[in-house]
C-alpha cells in the first residue's frame, strides 16, 4: 500500500515539478533510452546472478507492494502456538505434540492461527526445533546453538533478494551515462543541423542520464530497502520463538517461556503481559 503510494509520489513530484516550471512533457519521454538502460540493466543482472537467485528475486520483488507488516496480532499468534504446543508437552509428555509439529496444515494447533500458518519461514522454524526436543535430551546453550545456525542460514539466503536489487540499483546511474554519451554520439552526426534540431538531440541524450539516477535513487533502491527490511523482521520472529524455546528447554514453565519470547518483541508490536495473558486464556477457552 505504502510502496504504491511511494511510486505514485516520486513520479507526481519530479514530473509534476518538470511540468510546473514550464518543461514539455514529450521530452522525457524516449523509449529508446529506456531500452538501453532498462534492458543493460537487467542483462547485467543476469550475468551477475546464479539461475535460483534469478528466479527468487523475480518472485520476491512483487513483495514491495503486497507484503504487510508485522502487527502485535501476528506476534500474539507466534507466542500463541508456542504456549499451546509448550502446555500440551508439558501436561501430556513431549510425544503428544509429534503430529502436530509434523503436520501442521492438518493441525488443529496451528489451523487455530493461521498467520503463523500462512508464513512458512516461522512455521517451519517451529516445527523444526520443536523435532529437535522431540529427538532426544539436548543442552539448552547447544539447543540455541542448533537454532542461531538456522536463523543465520536462513538470514543469508533471504538476504539474497534484495542485495540483488541493490546490485542493479547501483549500477543504473552508470547506465544512464552510458545512454546518454549514445545519444551524444548520435548528436555528434548532426553537426551541421539547425540549433533547435541538436537541442532537441541534446536533450534526448542527457534524459538517459536522468532517467538512470531516478530508476536507481527513485525505484530500485528503495525496493531493495524495503526487502531489506522484510527479511530483518522474519529475522526478529524467529528471535521470538528462539527465546521462547530456549526458556522451555530450560525448564521454564510455558508461560515464563513465551512471557522470554514476548520480551524478544521490539517496538509498538509489542504486546503487553496483559495483552498476552488475555490471548492466551481465550485461546484456552
Amino acid at each position: 500500500m505504502f510502496a504504491i503510494i511511494g511510486v505514485i509520489v516520486v513520479l507526481g513530484c519530479v514530473v509534476g515539478g518538470y511540468m510546473l516550471e514550464g518543461g514539455p512533457l514529450g521530452v522525457l519521454w524516449q523509449p529508446i533510452e529506456l531500452l538501453i538502460i532498462g534492458g543493460a540493466a537487467i542483462g547485467s543482472f543476469l550475468i551477475a546472478s546464479p539461475k535460483s537467485i534469478i528466479f527468487g528475486t523475480m518472485k520476491k520483488a512483487f513483495k514491495v507492494f503486497t507484503a504487510t507488516e508485522a502487527s502485535k496480532q501476528s506476534f500474539l499468534d507466534i507466542l500463541g502456538v508456542l504456549y499451546t504446543l509448550m502446555n500440551m508437552a508439558r501436561r501430556d509428555g513431549i510425544v503428544s505434540i509429534e503430529s502436530h509439529v509434523s503436520k501442521p496444515d492438518g493441525s488443529a494447533v496451528f489451523t487455530h492461527f493461521p498467520s503463523v500458518l500462512k508464513n512458512h519461514e516461522v512455521r517451519d522454524f517451529i516445527c523444526d526445533n520443536f523435532k529437535v526436543l522431540l529427538a532426544g535430551n539436548i543442552e539448552p546453550h547447544q539447543f540455541e546453538s542448533v537454532m542461531d545456525i538456522d536463523m543465520s542460514a536462513s538470514h543469508k539466503h533471504e538476504s539474497n533478494t534484495p542485495n540483488a536489487i541493490n546490485k542493479v540499483a547501483d549500477s543504473l546511474p552508470g547506465l544512464g551515462i552510458v545512454a546518454a554519451v549514445l545519444g551524444v554520439v548520435l548528436t555528434m552526426g548532426k553537426i551541421n543541423e539547425p540549433p533547435e534540431v541538436l537541442g532537441h538531440s541534446i536533450g534526448a541524450a542527457l534524459v538517459g542520464t536522468f532517467l538512470g539516477i531516478l530508476m536507481c535513487y527513485g525505484f530500485a533502491g528503495p525496493m531493495a530497502q524495503n526487502l531489506e527490511y522484510q527479511v530483518k523482521e522474519t529475522h526478529s520472529m524467529l528471535e521470538v520463538v528462539k527465546s521462547g524455546l530456549v526458556g522451555f528447554a530450560s525448564g521454564f514453565p510455558p508461560m515464563l517461556a513465551v512471557e522470554a519470547a514476548r520480551r524478544a518483541v521490539s517496538g509498538p508490536a509489542r504486546p503487553t503481559f496483559e495483552e498476552l495473558e488475555g490471548a492466551l486464556k481465550g485461546g484456552r477457552k
